[in-house]
């Protein structure tokens, strides 16, 4: 991300409330391998996740954060946190990590690719890097869209005024692939379903839409996707 950028955007991520920086997420920790020993979180906030996995596997928990008050926080909660943004002039241990995690962060570059390039470089040997990343295709955002014409950023969730880029199934995989990593899992997290009592209309619309086989349908009911990743160091960028 560029100085100009990261100047810019710095008011918004300090407008952001105190629980956008909090967030556990139980369901990406299930991703990590029970093998892992050093952890980093990039895109910690107040090291919440970190602190988690800590107590949960036992591990060293690394974070980098941006924001000065969430990395005040994440100081706390975790073995080592960083602050800044992430990239080599963080000086980031070398082949240290054997699992290094981007939860909803990737969205929130001007390009992700470097980042993973980075972070391939800090991966031990089996490393790996886990991701969660919006999916742009959820039905939700797609139904205001073509339906309502609406396109609104908001606070928080797929449509966050501070999110850069936005992806797909297949714009991921193009993304890790590109950046040298070979996927290794890639799957919808956070159905839509969960939404149904509120939001009972949309879901019975989704739900006739969904008789069509067509992955790209069936995907529009998650509102995230994990990605499971590991370096093979053969950039096509």
């Amino acid at each position: 991300m560029s100085s100009e950028l990261q100047s810019a955007l710095s008011p918004e991520y300090a407008a952001k409330k105190e629980d956008y920086f909090d967030c556990e997420r139980p369901e990406m920790a299930a991703f990590m391998p029970a093998s892992c020993r050093r952890v980093l979180d990039v895109g910690c906030g107040s090291g919440g996740f970190g602190a988690g996995l800590r107590k949960r596997a036992g591990c060293e928990a690394w974070g980098v954060e941006p924001d000065a008050e969430a990395f005040e926080r994440a100081q706390r909660n975790l073995n080592k946190a960083v602050h800044g943004f992430f990239g080599p002039e963080l000086n980031l241990p070398a082949r240290y990590f054997d699992c290094i995690f981007f939860n909803d962060v990737l969205e929130h570059m001007v390009d992700a690719a470097p980042s993973l390039q980075y972070a391939g470089s800090l991966l031990s040997g089996d490393g790996i890097v886990v991701a969660s990343i919006p999916n742009i295709g959820h039905f939700p955002t797609v139904w205001r869209l073509a339906v309502q014409g609406e396109w609104e950023y908001k606070e928080r969730g797929i449509l966050d005024k501070t999110h850069l880029r936005f992806f797909t199934r297949r714009s991921i995989r193009r993304l890790f692939e590109n950046a040298g990593f070979l996927i290794q899992q890639i799957e919808g997290i956070n159905p839509y379903f969960k939404m149904e009592a509120s939001d009972g209309k949309l879901w019975r619309y989704y739900k006739l839409l969904s008789l069509f086989p067509q992955s790209g349908i069936r995907d529009m009911r998650y509102l995230q996707f994990a990605v499971v990743a590991k370096f093979n160091g053969t950039t096509t960028r």
